[in-house]
Formats: C-alpha cells, structure tokens, sequence
C-alpha cells in the first residue's frame, strides 16, 4: 500500500508533518469502527482494516527512518528483512569513538560533558543525514536509492546510539 496515496500527500521525504497529522484526523474520522457500529459485520470488519492501514501509514510516514524504507520500497528496494551492514569506513571509525565515548560515560569524573557532547555529536551527524537523504530518495537512479539505502542503514544506527545513550543518561540517575 502506498501511504502518501492513502493520505493525499506528495511522495516527498520531506514531509509536512502538520498536515499529515490533520489527514490521519480526517481518515480516522471516516473510517472509524464506531461510525459502523450498526452496519453488517463484514463493512465492520473493513471499517476495522482500514483504521489499522491509517494507523500503519501515519506511524511509519511520521518517522524519517521509515519513511524512507516505504519511499525505497514503493521503488522496489526492500530494506525490511535485511542485514546488510554499513560499509563506509569513516562512519564506522566514528561509530567506534562514539561507543567508546558511552562507554566512558559510566567512568568519568564529568559524565554530563562527555553526554551533551554526544548529544550534539548525534542531532549533527542526524542532520546531515537527513538533507543527505533528502538530496538522493526522490532520484529514480538505482545506484543513488543504494546510496540512500545506505543513509538508511547510517540513520538506524544513529537512532540506536540515541537510545544507548539516553538509557547511559537514565542510569545516571
């Protein structure tokens, strides 16, 4: 299913969130399972899917990480069920000093420095990301949606250091 369709949105990475959340309103409201509380049980049962696709479009169109997976998918490229790993050599070596960094957290004399500089590390290297990841996912060019894959890759880990870093921060406290 196509959930810029469902949502009468422009396939953009670049989304407006605010009017997507007015169009997950709106779908909601007129395929609600309520309205069809006195309808038969099979457009119950419809009224029922179409709440969960609404519900399944407008959580994975709010989050740039997948909807990015769904952009690259509605192109063919399936990143669901893959273990393909990041091979850019710079990022892995920053990977390593970031996780050597949370690691330090637990030891250091000064944890609260060393966690707002990753803090400002990660939103930095996320925003990169995502005007990287604007720049490639609308191209139609196989090699430029591999590189967006890749972006892809890069944005989950960096999603995954943000929660290894906020759980660092809670056991802090």
């Amino acid at each position: 299913m196509n959930y810029f369709e469902l949502f009468s949105l422009s396939p953009e990475f670049d989304l407006d969130t605010a009017l997507l959340a007015q169009r997950y309103r709106e779908l909601q409201r007129a395929v609600h399972p309520d309205k069809f509380a006195n309808a038969s049980e099979q457009d119950k049962r419809i009224a029922v899917q179409r709440t969960a696709q609404v519900n399944d479009g407008f959580n994975t169109l709010k989050h740039p990480i997948s909807r990015a997976e769904h952009m690259l998918s509605l192109k063919g490229i399936d990143l669901s069920h893959e273990s393909t790993t990041v091979k850019d050599t710079l990022f892995l070596m920053q990977q390593m000093e970031w996780r050597e960094s949370l690691e330090d957290i637990k030891h250091s004399d000064d944890p609260d420095e060393i966690i707002d500089e990753l803090h400002h590390s990660f939103a930095e290297h996320q925003t990169q990301l995502i005007t990287k990841m604007s720049e490639l996912i609308g191209s139609d060019d196989p090699k430029v949606l591999q590189d967006a894959a890749d972006v892809i890759r890069k944005m989950k880990f960096m999603a995954k250091l943000q929660d290894e870093l906020a759980r660092a921060e809670d056991a802090l406290f």
